[in-house]
C-alpha cells in the first residue's frame, strides 16, 4: 500500500479552497500541474474516432514528465480513444499526436516502441504460449540484427513476472489463466518492454482488490523511479489516491485536469459524472475521498 502518513485519524469535509473556477460555457478550468512544465508526450487540435462517429474533438493534452497521469470519466466519454490515439493505435483525422517535439507517425515502429510501451485493453495471446514466452515479447523493440537475446533481456523478463507476482506462473500456458492472471502477464510484456513512457487502458480490470492495489503500488513506485505512467482507470478513489496528474474527461473534451485536490472536488464529480457526493479528506493519505450520494436527475 501507499507510504501511510502520519497523523490523527480524523474525517473532514474538503473545504471550498479545492474547487475549480468555473469558464464560460460551463465547463470546469483546466488546472495547471504545480509538479512540472516538462512534457514529452502531447496531443495537439486532436480530433479522431472511429469511422462510424468522431470521439475527440480538437482536444489538447500534456502529459507532465514523470507523472503518474491517470484519465477517468464516465462510460464512452473518450478515454480509451485518447489513449489508443496517444499510442499510434488510431490515426487522428485532425491534430497530431507528439514524442520529443515530433510526429508519432514519423516514426520508425521499433524507435517509438522502445520509448512508448503500450497495455492494450482486451489483449489476445498466441495460442498455446506460455507466460515468459509472452512476456519475454516486450524485448523485441530490443532486438536487431546486432543484438540478440542477451542477459539484459533475461533480467528485465524476470523482474517484469517478479514485480507482478507471475514468476510461479511463468511456464503456464496463458490460455490456462484466471483473468486476473492473465491480465497481469500482459502487464509484466509492458514491463518487460523498460519505456520510460508507459500507456495502460484500464490495468485493473479482471483483478480482485488485492491484485488492483498491487499493481497501482507497482505504478506508484514505477513513477518514483522515473517513469512518465499515463493509465485509464474507473474507479475514482484510486484515481485520488494514486495519481499525481488527473485528467478528467467528458463527451470527448477535457472537463478538467491537475492534482487530486484540483480535480477531487464535489463540484467536478457532479459536472463530469452526474452524480452528488460528499468529498472528504482521506484519513490515511490526507488526499480527498469521494462518498457517492446519488445520480443528479
Amino acid at each position: 500500500m501507499s507510504r501511510m502518513i502520519d497523523r490523527p485519524r480524523r474525517t473532514r469535509k474538503l473545504g471550498s479552497h479545492c474547487r475549480p473556477s468555473g469558464i464560460p460555457g460551463g465547463k470546469l478550468a483546466a488546472t495547471k500541474d504545480p509538479m512540472t512544465d516538462e512534457y514529452r508526450l502531447s496531443a495537439a487540435s486532436l480530433t479522431s474516432g472511429y469511422e462510424e462517429r468522431q470521439v475527440l474533438e480538437d482536444l489538447t493534452i500534456r502529459i507532465p514528465d514523470g507523472s503518474f497521469t491517470v484519465i477517468m470519466g464516465p462510460n464512452a466519454c473518450g478515454k480509451s480513444t485518447l489513449l489508443r490515439s496517444l499510442a499510434r493505435l488510431i490515426k487522428p483525422t485532425g491534430g497530431q499526436v507528439l514524442l520529443d517535439g515530433e510526429s508519432i507517425f514519423n516514426m520508425p515502429t521499433k524507435e517509438l516502441a522502445r520509448t512508448v510501451g503500450l497495455l492494450p485493453q482486451s489483449a489476445i495471446a498466441p495460442d498455446g504460449i506460455t507466460v515468459f514466452d509472452l512476456v519475454s515479447r516486450g524485448r523485441h523493440p530490443h532486438q536487431h540484427m546486432f543484438k540478440r537475446w542477451g542477459h539484459d533481456d533475461e533480467a528485465a523478463v524476470r523482474s517484469a513476472l517478479e514485480n507482478t507476482g507471475m514468476t510461479q506462473l511463468a511456464s503456464r500456458e496463458v490460455d490456462a489463466l484466471s483473468g486476473g492472471q492473465r491480465q497481469r502477464a500482459w502487464i509484466a510484456m509492458a514491463l518487460a518492454q523498460e519505456t520510460p513512457l508507459l500507456l495502460l487502458d484500464e490495468p485493473t480490470t479482471y483483478l480482485d482488490i488485492a491484485h488492483q492495489i498491487e499493481i497501482l503500488e507497482l505504478c506508484s513506485r514505477l513513477q518514483r523511479e522515473g517513469r512518465t505512467l499515463v493509465a485509464v482507470l474507473h474507479d475514482i478513489n484510486q484515481v485520488l489516491r494514486y495519481a499525481t496528474h488527473i485528467v478528467a474527461m467528458k463527451d470527448g473534451r477535457i472537463a478538467a485536469e491537475g492534482t487530486a485536490e484540483q480535480v477531487g472536488t464535489e463540484a467536478t464529480i457532479r459536472s463530469v459524472f452526474g452524480v452528488d457526493s460528499l468529498v472528504i479528506e482521506d484519513p490515511e493519505t490526507g488526499k480527498p475521498l469521494m462518498i457517492p450520494k446519488a445520480p443528479v436527475h
